[in-house]
């Protein structure tokens, strides 16, 4: 276990310094870059990316995988906005239940992975097609345009997004909560455990008294309220209810988490390290963008991120990436 924890941290020393190598080249290529309340702002490029990040990283320790939350955060964010304009409730009330309908979303998901033995994979890409066809369904049937989406919310709620609470940005504050909350949950207390053990060896797991099936489920239910959660943000920040607000969001996830040390085969992870992979990949969108380059070259960046980072661990083993390079050139000179 303590073996864990160094190459744990040695990972995590290797983001930091990709972090800081990254921000040194953009900041070349740009200097506005290096401008403080620039970096900041930059938390809304990559909180709806992390929210969902920090918790789909135990799903994935638990050694499965969730590919429908995109089309759950535009669920979400359709029903919030359909129950506050065309039923009337309050934006927080309606708010509320759309988080209950994310839950509800990811509970069937655990449901059909731990009790009925879906493969996630299989599972979560049929719910996505599911909760998309459905949030699409339902915006249909209240005569507004999928494309506009719902607008006109109070002030109260756009603040959500585009608050600054003594001066900072409240996805900065957002995302500072939920890691803090993920990282307790994980790392801090039985359940934590469960989830790695369960990960690790089911079997062994269930012989010690886990109740595994409910373990995963769990977590499913959790990824469920992120994605909720991120919808908010997505629509309080752009001011609009709509269907695809989550329709890119699913391979910048996954990167986050794979990147962040979590083990894509389950029974290891670190909320640090998926927090400081969302901060390299949001960066690296700010910077490719203040760089004069197209949006649409993005996806790029994060895709050779992620093929890149499961290649060097699966290569050079979970350690500190610059260490392990130096002990096989060492080896081979040797």
């Amino acid at each position: 276990m303590n073996r864990l924890k160094e190459l744990k941290g040695k990972w995590e020393l290797s983001l930091v310094l990709f972090l800081i190598i990254e921000v040194l080249i953009f900041g070349m290529i740009n200097p506005r870059f290096f401008k403080i309340n620039v970096l900041m702002n930059s938390a809304n490029d990559f909180v709806t990316v992390a929210i969902i990040a920090l918790f789909m990283s135990l799903v994935i320790i638990v050694g499965g995988i969730d590919i429908s939350m995109g089309s759950v955060v535009g669920l979400t964010s359709v029903v919030m906005g359909l129950l506050w304009q065309e039923l009337g409730l309050n934006i927080w009330i309606a708010l509320s239940i759309a988080i209950a309908v994310g839950a509800l979303c990811g509970a069937f998901n655990g449901y059909l992975v731990a009790y009925i033995g879906v493969q996630a994979m299989v599972a979560t890409l049929g719910t996505s097609f599911l909760y998309a066809g459905m949030s699409l369904v339902i915006i249909g049937f209240s005569g507004i345009s999928a494309a506009e989406g719902i607008t006109g919310f109070p002030d109260s709620f756009r603040a959500l997004g585009h608050g600054k609470p003594f001066g900072i940005p409240s996805s900065l504050i957002i995302f500072s909560t939920l890691i803090l909350i993920a990282y307790i949950i994980l790392h801090k207390t039985t359940y934590g455990r469960r989830i790695f053990l369960t990960g690790i060896n089911r079997e062994a797991a269930e012989f010690s008294g886990i109740k595994t099936k409910l373990v995963i489920l769990s977590t499913h239910v959790l990824v469920g309220v992120a994605a909720a959660i991120s919808g908010m943000y997505i629509t309080s920040y752009l001011s609009s209810s709509r269907a695809d607000h989550g329709a890119t969001l699913t391979l910048s996830v996954i990167t986050a988490v794979v990147l962040g040390g979590t083990a894509i085969t389950g029974g290891q992870g670190s909320i640090i390290g998926t927090a400081l992979a969302s901060v390299i990949i949001g960066l690296m969108t700010l910077g490719l963008q203040m760089s004069g380059l197209s949006t649409r070259y993005v996806g790029i960046g994060i895709g050779i991120l992620l093929v890149v980072s499961v290649a060097i661990k699966s290569s050079l083993g979970e350690g500190n990436l610059f260490s392990n390079i130096k002990r096989k050139l060492q080896l081979g000179n040797g």
